[in-house]
């Protein structure tokens, strides 16, 4: 542990900030886990409108500097791509 102040109050910081970031890392795997199982249950329009939520979520998470910017567009691509797939299956 730091003996100085400033560092001491920098260790309680980067452990908030940790804790923030790991809640909205699981909030994005939470979401993506429900629009998934709403894919495999082949619902495609409970899927659509919980696709603008997700897609809101990380993008959020992107801004927030969870997420690099490939890595947002990539999930939201394959999100994208399961439901047009699901669509056309139809």
């Amino acid at each position: 542990m730091p003996q100085i102040k400033s560092q001491i109050k920098r260790v309680k910081i980067t452990a908030a900030e940790n804790d923030r970031n790991v809640a909205k890392r699981s909030r994005v795997k939470n979401i993506i886990k429900k629009y998934n199982a709403l894919i495999d249950a082949k619902e495609i329009t409970a899927a659509e409108e919980l696709l603008k939520e997700v897609v809101g979520v990380i993008e959020s998470a992107y801004l927030d500097g969870i997420y690099k910017r490939n890595t947002a567009s990539r999930k939201v691509s394959e999100l994208s791509k399961k439901l047009s797939a699901l669509k056309k299956a139809q």
